[in-house]
Order: C-alpha cells, then structure tokens, then sequence
C-alpha cells in the first residue's frame, strides 16, 4: 500500500483523480473499456470534481456505485444516486452507469451485472467508524454475496448528520443495501480518498490496529493495490514511525505539490 499525505483536501482530491485517470486508461488501452465503482459523502467531494475533468474516454467506462439506503427517494437530499448524477453521471459521458437502488429486489439483477467483469478502480471511502461502504463495525468479511442489506450503527448515522445530509439522527434509515466487503476487495486497484480532521481516529486506527472486523477498513491493506490518500488534518494521529511499522510510504505533502506545479 501507499499512504500519500496531501496539503489539503483540494490537493488530496488532484493528486487521487490523477491516479485515478490514470488506472482508467491503462484499462480502456488493455481491453478497450474500464469499469469503476464510486463512493458518496462529503470526502469525495474534491476528488470527484478533479476526476471529471480529467482526460478519459468516458465513453467506455462503466460506473458502479457502493451503497445506498433503504427505502430513501431519490429525489432526497442524501440520496447517493441524486449526488453521484449530480456530481459525476451528468458530467462526464460514461458508457453506462449501475446504480444501487435501495432496494432488495434490486440486488440481484445489480449483482449480475458487476460480476460480469473485474472492476478496475474502487474509489472508497473509510467512514468515521471505520467503514468501507456501509459495513459498519464489526463488518461481515466473509459473506460472498456482492451486495447485502446492512444495519447503521449510531456513529455511522452521526456521520450523514455531521456532514448535513439530515437534520437528526432520527432522519437517518436505519438500514442500507451495501456493497460487501469481499467485493470491494475483487477490485483491480483500490484508492481511498479521506480528508478532514473528523477522519483522523478512523485513519489511526486503520493504520495502526491489525486486520479486525471491528475497524473494516483495515482489510484494505490487505489489497495488492491500495492507495490512501490523506490530508494533514486526517493523518495528525498518525506518526510516520507507526506508519513504518506496517511498511507503508508516508511521504510528504511538500513533493507533490511540487509534482502538481510541473
């Protein structure tokens, strides 16, 4: 793995779509096309706005998304599907996107279409629980299903009021359909993008406890491909000596701003 420390979350998200872009090309020029799955939520904010404006045939790319609540229209404010084709769908023109509908009856028929082919790129979130999509501690690692339907736990439903998608935990659906855990893992390349200093305990403890199911996005420094992109505020819990530990590059932000100019 590699653990890139950006400026600010505006860098974090240039420096990720970028290598992002990257992955997607080298697909399309191996086998003619590229399929990625995108995560939601404030983090991803500035990578997504980076990523459309990179330099991609978007016209052989497939788009998968991670989750979405039950039951949760999608003309709601926190609907996943309302901000991925707000802030991605409606900006690029991609072959085809699949979304999660919230929905039981939408699982297999979304299922038959992700493992149609590998996914080339995950882009995922790590949430202030630790989760990675909505598998929320202690997450279900050994379900082969790719999509399951998942109880939030009240840190989690703090998070969606902390980033103001509701206006109480009480607002929040207390159940998601997610991508599990085990598919995340099939993906090709994985880059974590997470900024901001409400993330820095999520990033400690992913960084520095061993694989547990109780911090899920400790499974991702299992994955032969994984980049963490992190900004200052969310790496000030982590020491580059702790970092070492686990044999990960931590470098600083100071490079790739440098890297950015040129």
């Amino acid at each position: 793995m590699r653990v890139i420390v950006a400026r600010d979350p505006a860098m974090l998200g240039r420096l990720a779509a970028k290598e992002a872009a990257s992955a997607i090309n080298a697909a399309i020029r191996r086998q003619g096309g590229a399929r990625i799955v995108l995560s939601t939520g404030a983090s991803q904010f500035d990578t997504l706005a980076a990523l459309v404006k990179e330099n991609v045939d978007w016209g052989k790319v497939e788009m998968f998304h991670l989750d979405e609540y039950v039951n949760l229209p999608e003309t709601h404010p926190a609907s996943f599907r309302k901000y991925l084709k707000e802030r991605f769908v409606s900006r690029v023109p991609l072959k085809k996107a699949h979304f999660v509908d919230g929905t039981a009856g939408g699982i297999a028929a979304l299922t038959e279409k992700l493992r149609e082919a590998p996914v080339d790129l995950g882009l995922i979130g790590i949430g202030e629980n630790g989760h990675i999509a909505f598998n929320d501690p202690p997450a279900d690692f050994d379900t082969d299903e790719a999509y399951i339907i998942v109880s939030l736990d009240e840190r989690c439903r703090r998070q969606q009021v902390g980033e103001g998608w509701f206006a109480s935990v009480n607002d929040v659906p207390e159940q998601a359909v997610s991508m599990t855990v085990r598919e995340i893992m099939r993906c090709r390349k994985i880059i974590s993008c997470v900024p901001y200093a409400v993330k820095a305990d999520a990033v400690e403890k992913t960084l520095m406890s061993p694989l547990t199911n109780r911090v899920p996005a400790t499974m991702l420094k299992e994955h032969d491909d994984f980049t963490l992109y992190l900004d200052g505020d969310s790496a000030s819990k982590v020491t580059v000596d702790g970092a070492a530990r686990f044999n990960e590059c931590l470098e600083s932000w100071e490079t790739y701003e440098d890297a950015v100019k040129e």
